[in-house]
């Protein structure tokens, strides 16, 4: 399948190296994917890697602008410096995915967990690094989305009641999933995501893997995420068990 980056490779390549990207370098109509009702979503090349090795899978909701900005500032770097468009898709895909915050909260939640001793590597951190193969990280909505221009948040509008969101939710999140191993761990980020996983499931479009259920969003605007950590410890250390035939 046609990597979309070679599409937007010139594009990338004529952005500025020298400096920090802004919204006026990326939300701009060369990159600029659909809009409708409020609703602008932009190519990222944070969603061309798919780890086809993969053990394990971070689900968030969509990249925010952030990681949309990490994303195409080490995307125009790797090109500069002669990278191909696949060695470009992995270094993106790595450096960019729940970079800062949330990447820290989340691998401490996990090593918490002994997913690291399961798994028989130092740190869930180091999945972003030496142990890359067994990671996989994707968003159920796979390019960024803003709804008048904030990042979505999944509250509003719902998926499930936007045709637009609903094409890349239901359609191309679920065809990447079938793309992986059969089965890995799916680790949704809150709620939303949760939520679209069990209708994916029940609807028959995604095959049956062990999800984490109940794993909070591990970002930092998260205030009630060690509270619910705690509170749903035992059932995710339950999931994880099962899935390592403990």
């Amino acid at each position: 399948m046609l990597n979309s980056l070679s599409i937007f490779e010139q594009a990338i390549r004529a952005l500025p190296i020298d400096r920090p990207l802004t919204r006026q370098d990326l939300c701009v109509d060369s990159f600029l994917l659909q809009q409708d009702q409020g609703l602008s979503v932009y190519y990222s090349p944070i969603g061309e890697y798919i780890n086809h090795s993969a053990k394990i899978v971070f689900i968030g909701i969509t990249p925010g602008f952030e990681q949309m900005r990490i994303a195409y500032e080490e995307a125009a770097d790797a090109f500069h410096h002669g990278a191909t468009i696949e060695e470009t898709s992995k270094i993106v895909k790595y450096s960019a995915s729940f970079a800062g915050p949330m990447r820290r909260n989340l691998t401490m939640m996990l090593d918490e967990l002994e997913l690291n001793r399961l798994l028989k590597i130092p740190s869930t951190a180091t999945l972003f690094h030496t142990d890359q193969e067994l990671l996989h990280t994707t968003s159920i909505l796979r390019h960024p989305v803003f709804y008048r221009d904030k990042n979505y948040t999944g509250h509003q509008p719902k998926i499930d009641r936007t045709p637009l969101l609903q094409h890349y939710a239901y359609e191309h999140f679920a065809a990447e999933l079938n793309q992986l191993p059969h089965p890995v761990i799916l680790v949704p980020f809150g709620r939303v995501v949760e939520s679209t996983i069990r209708t994916l499931l029940h609807q028959g479009r995604i095959k049956k893997h062990t999800v984490l259920f109940g794993f909070p969003h591990p970002s930092g605007a998260n205030g009630h995420r060690k509270r619910q950590f705690e509170e749903n410890k035992d059932y995710l250390l339950k999931q994880l068990t099962s899935y390592f035939n403990i």
